[in-house]
């Protein structure tokens, strides 16, 4: 039973490419194509969106939540009352003490509006764990304060989750969710690590985030189409060639659902009881998202598409701040 008074919805949407340059490309003539993204998805049912106050390049550091913030302040139309503005505060190696977290929601709650479900972005377990318990009891603090609705994980493994889990609930807060990479370019967290069973025992709503590899599994791309620049493209280049056996099996469930092959993607995360929150930088690409909800994929093609994706050479590069 979920254990937050936060309404999940099935899937979410990512704005990690809203004010990314580096990586996504993102500019100001964006923005009004962005808010047709933010419309179309809360109408449709998709009403997390996630965003973080590390999220933007340079100067457009925060511009995630700035422009997220305006388009929840601006929106009109149905389903704006189930709206749940999520941010991930990052584990800034100047973040020391559990006043660190509050004061960085607050900055976060300036920029949106304000923030339903509060996140640590990163595990520090693998290279600063003392840190990392400061940053938890700030995450506590500001349930306890009701500066949020509630709080979340990203990128903690199950040994860790189960430590966390059992210091919150000796203060009576729970965890609302965990965020990990997960698709089927990369399945270890769940397959390896076994965290969505623990996640169920404990009654957390695992998210997945980048839930199409980046944009590999939305059948879009082969070693003979343009590639994106930078190090997207350089990613795409080692890992497309042996990706075609699990691009073929999507493309025929998806043919045989009248589906596309990201929707077929995004529908395995929840079919494996995940809510995938996959980015959209214009209104086809959110249309698209969209497409994967309302319906499911049955056993047999979960269990096909499992196989496939279990003898690829290659898969996704794994998150380096992920814990066990």
């Amino acid at each position: 039973m979920q254990n937050s008074a936060i309404a999940l919805p099935v899937m979410g949407c990512g704005t990690w490419a809203w004010g990314n340059r580096l990586l996504w490309g993102y500019d100001e003539t964006m923005d009004s194509e962005l808010q047709q993204v933010f419309n179309h998805c809360v109408a449709a049912g998709v009403t997390l969106f996630d965003t973080g106050d590390s999220y933007g390049t340079g100067r457009l550091n925060g511009r995630s939540e700035q422009l997220l913030g305006q388009f929840a302040r601006d929106y009109q139309g149905p389903q704006g009352d189930r709206l749940c503005l999520a941010t991930k505060l990052a584990a800034y190696p100047w973040r020391l003490t559990r006043g660190s977290m509050v004061r960085a929601c607050a900055a976060s709650a300036q920029r949106l509006g304000r923030v339903d479900l509060a996140q640590l972005h990163w595990s520090t377990a693998n290279y600063a764990p003392w840190q990392e318990w400061a940053l938890l009891d700030g995450l506590c603090d500001l349930h306890e304060q009701g500066l949020v609705r509630g709080v979340g994980l990203s990128n903690f493994g199950p040994q860790r989750l189960r430590q966390v889990h059992r210091r919150f609930q000796e203060r009576g807060i729970p965890i609302a969710t965990l965020q990990v990479q997960y698709s089927l370019l990369s399945t270890y967290p769940v397959t390896e690590l076994g965290l969505k069973d623990t996640c169920d025992e404990l009654g957390i709503k695992l998210i997945a985030y980048s839930p199409l590899g980046l944009g590999l599994l939305t059948g879009k791309y082969n070693p003979q189409t343009t590639l994106p620049k930078g190090i997207r493209g350089v990613l795409f280049r080692q890992l497309l060639p042996g990706l075609q056996p699990l691009l073929d099996c999507l493309g025929a469930i998806a043919q045989a659902r009248a589906k596309t092959i990201a929707q077929v993607a995004l529908n395995w995360c929840i079919a494996k009881g995940a809510m995938p929150i996959p980015g959209a930088k214009s209104l086809i690409q959110a249309k698209e998202n969209t497409g994967a909800i309302g319906w499911l994929l049955d056993a047999g093609e979960v269990a096909e598409l499992d196989r496939v994706a279990a003898g690829l050479d290659r898969v996704m590069v794994q998150n380096i701040f992920q814990s066990r």
